[in-house]
């Protein structure tokens, strides 16, 4: 294993990198800049990193930041373009939370200096340890699948319509990974009778559609989770005697069921 303060990368040797880009609550001393501490972490994918804990198990390796994207998100477009044109989404560096709050106390936002600062120290070693893993991996195996963990709430009414399906699976429409192994998780996904979508509203953020590159052995997938699907969420915002839900390995524990087989089934489908 090698790690630094915030960043761990967990070695194993199945032709499988699992990515945990968004459960770090570590503010990096922003906290009196910010609005409130809270407010900073309320969009962190909650748990995620204890939904996934059986990943190592499985022989695969893990890579996982614990800085919270209200610092720098590392699965945005380090250029700051846009992953999704003409809809509402956070930046590289979020000024505002997924509903459109300030996250910052008035003049206390990050400068263009600022901004790059945050990059090289945080979004270059991130995703340096993915390519670095990626490389070790490939030299294993023909193939090699990365997978990308997400979870967001299931109503934003700002990001989406509606009510997001539990299971939201994204391939860059279908260019970040083989299409045999896309219609194999859908597949999965459809046997749970659970809601689920395939390139939905999330395709697939900077992660998913910067390493999927199939022609090189490398298939990308994204996989959002509604909260609901393993927490018992809250309705609206949330506020800081109710957010975020503690973690109950019960409640999650039939969700771990689908996502322990789409990672192995995964691992089977790399090494067929």
């Amino acid at each position: 294993m090698t790690s630094a303060s915030w960043l761990t990368a967990t070695q194993g040797t199945a032709p499988l990198l699992v990515s945990i880009p968004h459960t770090g609550i570590d503010l990096a001393g922003l906290e009196n800049r910010l609005v409130s501490p809270w407010l900073g972490r309320r969009d962190a994918d909650w748990w995620i990193d204890k939904l996934y804990d059986f990943a190592e198990s499985l022989g695969a390796t893990v890579v996982h930041t614990a800085i919270s994207r209200t610092v720098i998100d590392v699965n945005r477009d380090p250029s700051g373009a846009s992953l999704y044109p003409g809809k509402a989404t956070t930046g590289l560096c979020p000024t505002e939370t997924f509903d459109g709050d300030p996250l910052y106390r008035a003049g206390e936002e990050p400068g263009p200096l600022e901004v790059d600062e945050r990059r090289e120290k945080y979004f270059v070693p991130y995703h340096a340890a993915l390519q670095a893993e990626i490389d070790r991996l490939r030299a294993l195996h023909q193939k090699v699948v990365l997978y990308d963990c997400h979870s967001i709430r299931s109503v934003l009414p700002r990001l989406f319509e509606g009510t997001l399906p539990v299971f939201n699976l994204g391939t860059n429409d279908g260019k970040s990974a083989d299409p045999a192994l896309q219609a194999m998780v859908g597949q999965i996904l459809a046997e749970t009778g659970e809601t689920f979508v395939i390139n939905g509203r999330f395709k697939g953020g900077w992660i998913t559609r910067h390493f999927g590159q199939p022609q090189n052995g490398v298939h990308a997938l994204q996989m959002e989770l509604s909260n609901r699907g393993y927490m018992r969420e809250p309705e609206g915002k949330g506020a800081p005697d109710n957010w975020p839900v503690s973690y109950d390995a019960d409640f999650a524990a039939p969700i771990r069921v689908t996502l322990k087989k789409i990672l192995q089934n995964a691992i089977v489908w790399a090494h067929g």
